[in-house]
């Protein structure tokens, strides 16, 4: 199966990115997480999104505040698909990442998940890579009725309480 690569690029995104590492566990997803800047260390940062796909990733996640240029760096030295994750900050709220985010030139496409997004980041890398996974699909498609299954379940308790 091919894995997921997920880059941040600061070790205090970490929070955040661990919910994408959970859901990438619990659909047994294999995945590998690094810290690389943008900005800070952009050498290393091209280093391994030039090599990815022959280091056995399918899709990137990239997650970044601020000017959030992390993940338009990392479309620009890879065809792999990219899926940014807009991280807040403490001036905007996370709309300034929002907006860097997911304002690529043509070309250079990113896909972008909600602010701090990172949950759906990892359910839309595994779904990318299931297309060629049907074993992935089914757990996919297990994890979504689960979740359907909790909120009728909830509905339930609502309903008896106040109806």
């Amino acid at each position: 199966m091919l894995k997921v690569g997920i880059v941040m690029g600061s070790a205090s995104d970490l929070p955040i990115v661990r919910k994408a590492a959970d859901m990438l566990d619990t659909l047994e997803v294999p995945y590998e997480v690094h810290v690389y800047s943008a900005h800070r260390t952009p050498d290393q940062a091209a280093d391994f999104t030039r090599n990815a796909r022959a280091n056995g990733i399918g899709v990137i996640i990239a997650a970044a505040g601020m000017a959030a240029h992390l993940a338009g760096a990392v479309a620009a030295n890879t065809t792999l698909p990219v899926i940014g994750i807009p991280l807040t900050s403490s001036n905007l709220d996370g709309m300034d990442a929002l907006l860097s985010t997911v304002q690529m030139p043509p070309g250079m496409p990113v896909a972008t998940v909600a602010i701090n997004g990172a949950k759906n980041a990892a359910i839309l890398a595994a779904q990318i890579i299931s297309l060629t996974d049907p074993e992935l699909a089914a757990r996919i498609e297990a994890d979504r009725e689960a979740t359907r299954a909790a909120i009728l379940e909830k509905n339930a308790e609502v309903e008896a309480e106040f109806n």
